[in-house]
C-alpha cells in the first residue's frame, strides 16, 4: 500500500495572508509542518502542494518535495487531488491513500498521522477519517476559526460547525470537540469527493466535510490526545511560538 501526505499551502489565505511563510521560532510555518510530517515512518513520501513560487522554492531549499498547482482552487481537497494526479504521472506510481495535513498545523506530531490512518488500514470500507481533540477552553469553543464536531456512539461525525456545538444553554458540562485537520482520503474517494457539487451546509459553514455528510456518507472521527493549535491569526501564531519552546520534537528537526 502506497500512502503519501500532501500539505496544501497558499499565500493568499483569507484570514491571514502570507501565513505559510510566517516565521515561528526561526523557521517558516510551512517548514515546521513539512519537517514534522516527514518524521512519520508510515508515509512513503511527503509533498507540499502550492500555487506560490515562494513556497515551492522554500520547500526545495530545505530538501523537500513540492508540486505546483492551479491558483484557482477554493478548497484544500481540490489542490490535493490535482497534486496527487501530478505525482502519479511524474513518478509512475499509483497512490492508495492521501493524508491531507493542513499547512497551518505547525504543532502536528508525526504519531498523529498513524492515529488517523489506523481505522482505514483496519477496515477497507472506511473512505475518509478526521482527527478530533477535546476543547478545554470556552474561548476556543466559541472561536469561529475552530471547527467543532459532534459524533455518534461509533465516533462517526454527525455535524461540523464553526459555532459552539452542542449548545451550552441548558447544560454547563457538554462534550467540546474540535476537528484537527489531518484527513486521510482513499485515492478514489478523494477524486469522487472533488467531483461532487458543493453542498448548501458546506457553503454556509465553509467546512468541506459537510459535503460528505450531506450526501449520506460517513466521516470516521478518530480521537487524539496530542495538543495542537492551528494558526488563523497573528495571535494564534504568537501562542504557537510559545508552545513550540516546550515541544518535544522541535529540536529533532531544527537547529
Amino acid at each position: 500500500m502506497r500512502i503519501i501526505s500532501i500539505i496544501p499551502a497558499r499565500m493568499a489565505a483569507s484570514r491571514f495572508p502570507g501565513k505559510p511563510m510566517a516565521e515561528i521560532n526561526g523557521m517558516p510555518m510551512i517548514g515546521h509542518v513539512y519537517k514534522r510530517v516527514k518524521l512519520n515512518k508510515t508515509l512513503n513520501e511527503v509533498y507540499v502542494a502550492t500555487c506560490d513560487q515562494i513556497i515551492f522554492e522554500y520547500i526545495h531549499s530545505i530538501g523537500g518535495k513540492a508540486i505546483m498547482t492551479s491558483d484557482c482552487h477554493e478548497r484544500c481537497s481540490d489542490r490535493c487531488a490535482e497534486a496527487m494526479l501530478k505525482i502519479e504521472e511524474q513518478e509512475g506510481v499509483k497512490i492508495d491513500i492521501v493524508v491531507m495535513v493542513q499547512g497551518d498545523e505547525p504543532l502536528v506530531h508525526p504519531a498523529m498521522i498513524d492515529e488517523s490512518l489506523a481505522p482505514m488500514i483496519e477496515n477497507e470500507d472506511i473512505l475518509v477519517t478526521n482527527l478530533m481533540a477535546e476543547i478545554n477552553d470556552i474561548s476556543e469553543f466559541k472561536d469561529p476559526n475552530e471547527i467543532k464536531v459532534v459524533v455518534d456512539s461509533d465516533d462517526s461525525a454527525l455535524y461540523f460547525s464553526r459555532e459552539p456545538i452542542p449548545t451550552m444553554t441548558k447544560f454547563s458540562n457538554v462534550p467540546m470537540l474540535k476537528q484537527v485537520c489531518i484527513i486521510p482520503f482513499r485515492r478514489s474517494f478523494l477524486l469522487h469527493f472533488n467531483n461532487m457539487e458543493p453542498t448548501k451546509l458546506e457553503i454556509i459553514e465553509s467546512i468541506d466535510m459537510l459535503r460528505i455528510l450531506e450526501n449520506k456518507m460517513k466521516v470516521q472521527m478518530v480521537n487524539t490526545n496530542f495538543v495542537t493549535k492551528s494558526v488563523d491569526t497573528q495571535s494564534d501564531l504568537n501562542k504557537v511560538s510559545e508552545m513550540m519552546k516546550d515541544d518535544e520534537i522541535f529540536n529533532t528537526y531544527f537547529s
